[in-house]
């Protein structure tokens, strides 16, 4: 499996160790590290060791660990409340275009992740129809 890294990408410096990072799993398709921007003690970021901004651009074997990663890094603290978080593009909070998944253990109301979600009424027959165009 031939992985993809960009030269200019912090987390691909990070994955060739041209970087230092606080390393806490490594395979052949993922690195797991802790943030060095942490939102709560214990925030980690796993990533995939091939080179794309967006989740759709990512081949499926370079995501098949991610999560389950993620998993294991969410038991090893212990907590139980913590999100996964994933951001594709600058409007949606992407800071740095590499795929990446935060794992960010919410400890109390005032650590970890904080947002808002500013839902509104779905009409069915909309839904219906954008199930039709979407055609998964």
């Amino acid at each position: 499996m031939a992985t993809k890294l960009a030269a200019e990408c912090i987390f691909c410096r990070i994955i060739k160790g041209e970087i230092p990072s606080v390393k806490l799993l490594e395979t052949a398709t993922t690195f797991a590290f802790l943030d060095i921007g942490p939102l709560s003690e214990g925030h980690a970021l796993v990533i995939p060791k091939y080179h794309a901004e967006k989740l759709h651009q990512l081949p499926d074997e370079f995501l098949a660990e991610t999560m389950p990663i993620a998993k294991k890094i969410a038991a090893a603290l212990g907590v139980d409340n913590y999100n996964v978080l994933q951001n594709n593009g600058k409007l949606a909070h992407q800071e740095v275009p590499h795929v990446h998944f935060h794992v960010i253990p919410k400890p109390n109301e005032h650590e970890g992740l904080t947002i808002g979600w500013p839902a509104t009424k779905a009409d069915p027959e909309k839904l219906k129809e954008l199930a039709s165009r979407l055609k998964l």
